[in-house]
């Protein structure tokens, strides 16, 4: 700047009533909005790139070609000329023909014996496909039974384990207002080394038949099993829900075996924290250290806590999360540092919206990202497709690529409820805007992408 210049500028500034501080100020503010405006800036670049990466890895493109869905409603029944004088009936939705088990289009949400997945009989273009909603047999021929369940990676065997209820027997309600239940059976396992194949490792914790007062009299309910390995102890540990027929009960269960198929000895039950718990999970995270999720307070929040050393209770930290919410059936997931869950409402056996959640620290607090369910019609995406989770699974080699795991429970037949299996992809920028000082997302968008059907990519298992 010349002298002439500055001379030019003192004289301005001196004809007018402009201090030396409010020059200062204007120039800290010039500089302030220089920052903003940078922040803002690399903000967008960033986010365009992240979704640009996304948008553009092979894999994550092909599973974004999400399908559509049309499902018809099937005409009204005709009526009787006195049924104008009653009071009208709400128009019948898809939840409603979904839980009908006379409905007209019942095929559509539980397809028949001609469509079963038979990986000993699908040969050529039809292996290792996924057909959500179908039934799906073991190699023995039967329809797989692990409901409410989870998987186990077993690295020194290189095999997956699915564990879940086992349904295989008759539907019926305790009393009127009960719910539908099937009295326990046990625990169900699989093993396979590809996720599609699946081999009948048997029940590998039993029903109690005679001890009335035992947590596993068949009378009772058992939900939920899932199960981590210690590798401190080399035991193999299960936690499941625990109740009694009418659900007051509301605890956890603790089984371990020294073999991922078992026999897994029941230890005990109780309600963790002293809170009473229903639907939960349990989450190993990198470091080893293991954790316990559940719905309580009547369902109204989560509780998350650790696990002592063994596995086999809890510490005394635990932190309410999602509080007032009304979540259950917790999925919960890891992915560059960031915790992920996916939950459902809580309507009973009826299927309802998913939501998907992320947070800095598994203890909270977690931030609600909205619905994750991509492709479908409407209705399907404010059901989760007609399902409700249960287990998310890594895809290896392909990172933030994952299996999402849900039911799709069948209140009229329990043993007849099916699995619904479809990519999950964590990319691009989060659906729901959040309360931050610049409303910027801190999480990338968690998508559920729906297909009737869909394979993992070819050799991805020998990849792991």
């Amino acid at each position: 700047m010349s002298g002439n210049s500055v001379q030019l500028m003192l004289q301005l500034f001196s004809g007018s009533r402009c201090s030396t501080s409010a020059v200062v100020w204007s120039l800290v503010g010039c500089f302030l909005m220089f920052q903003l405006y940078s922040l803002v800036h690399q903000n967008d670049r960033m986010r365009g790139e992240m979704q640009f990466r996304s948008t553009h890895h092979p894999q994550i493109h092909e599973l974004e070609e999400v399908e559509e869905e049309n499902i018809q409603i099937p005409p009204p029944r005709k009526r009787s000329p006195r049924a104008a004088k009653r009071k009208p009936r709400r128009p019948t939705t898809l939840i409603d023909e979904f839980l009908d088990e006379n409905s007209q289009i019942r095929h559509v949400f539980f397809p028949g014996q001609k469509h079963v997945i038979d990986p000993m009989k699908d040969t050529g273009n039809d292996s290792y496909y996924y057909y959500p909603g179908r039934i799906w047999l073991d190699t023995d021929g039967n329809p797989i039974q692990a409901h409410g369940g989870g998987i186990l990676y077993d690295d020194k065997l290189r095999t997956y384990y699915w564990y879940g209820e086992y349904k295989d027997g008759p539907t019926y309600h305790a009393h009127k207002k009960g719910a539908a239940r099937v009295d326990i059976i046990g625990v169900g396992c699989y093993s396979s080394r590809d996720l599609w194949k699946w081999k009948n490792e048997g029940i590998v914790l039993a029903a109690e038949k005679t001890n009335e007062t035992h947590d596993l009299h068949e009378l009772n309910v058992l939900e939920r099993p899932k199960v981590i390995y210690n590798e401190r102890t080399g035991k193999y540990v299960m936690w499941m829900h625990i109740d009694d027929v009418n659900y007051t009960k509301a605890a956890v269960g603790i089984a371990i075996s020294d073999y991922p198929t078992g026999p897994f000895d029941y230890l005990y039950s109780k309600r963790p924290h002293g809170f009473e718990s229903r639907d939960m999970t349990i989450f190993k995270d990198d470091d080893g250290v293991a954790y316990l999720i559940y719905s309580s307070e009547d369902n109204s929040e989560l509780h998350i806590g650790p696990l002592t050393e063994d596995y086999l209770d809890v510490t005394n930290i635990m932190r309410r999360v999602l509080v007032g919410q009304h979540r259950e059936a917790p999925a919960l997931f890891k992915y560059e540092g960031t915790y992920y869950m996916i939950t459902s409402g809580c309507t009973g056996w009826a299927p309802n919206e998913a939501l998907a959640h992320a947070a800095e620290s598994i203890m909270g607090p977690w931030e609600t990202m909205g619905n994750p369910c991509a492709g479908g019609n409407k209705v399907s995406r404010l059901t989760t497709f007609f399902a409700q989770s249960t287990f998310v699974v890594p895809v290896p080699a392909f990172p933030g690529s994952f299996i999402f795991i849900a039911d799709r429970w069948n209140p009229a037949d329990l043993r007849d409820s099916r699995y619904v299996w479809l990519p999950l992809i964590v990319g691009g920028p989060a659906d729901r805007p959040l309360d931050y000082n610049f409303g910027f997302p801190l999480w990338s968008r968690v998508s559920i992408y729906w297909h009737r059907k869909w394979r993992l990519p070819r050799g991805w298992s020998s990849s792991k």
